[in-house]
This record gives structure tokens, sequence and C-alpha cells, in this order.
């Protein structure tokens, strides 16, 4: 749980971790903390992958505190 700052700027909280109803494979709800607050899921193995942008690499989500 926490707070992530996605690699493109936009903060996050995430609610916490669930499972694929079909695939069980784990998946990140978070909810953006701007905006409406939408509420969105993400595959946990991609929510904790790098990105590599213009020769930089990345982590797609970054945790920044409680």
């Amino acid at each position: 749980m926490g707070k992530y700052r996605h690699f493109k700027g936009g903060e996050y909280e995430v609610i916490g971790i669930a499972k694929d109803s079909e695939t069980l494979e784990e998946m990140v709800v978070y909810r953006a903390l701007y905006g409406e607050g939408e509420m969105w899921v993400r595959s946990a193995k991609m929510f904790g992958e790098t990105v590599t942008r213009e020769g930089k690499t990345f982590p797609r989500f970054e945790y920044i505190g409680e």
C-alpha cells in the first residue's frame, strides 16, 4: 500500500492487491491522486516493472511513502 509516482509524473494511491477471477494473476488496484480520482487496475508484474525512455530506465511506479 502507499503512494506511488508514475514515471510520467502522476501520483497514485495503491488500494490493494486483487486476483483476476479467471487467471488468478495478481492485480494492483490503485486510484489517481489528481483529477476525479479514477480507480485503475494493472497487473502486479507490469506495475513493478521498469520502462526505458530516451535511453534512460525508470521504475514504472516509484514508491513515495504513506
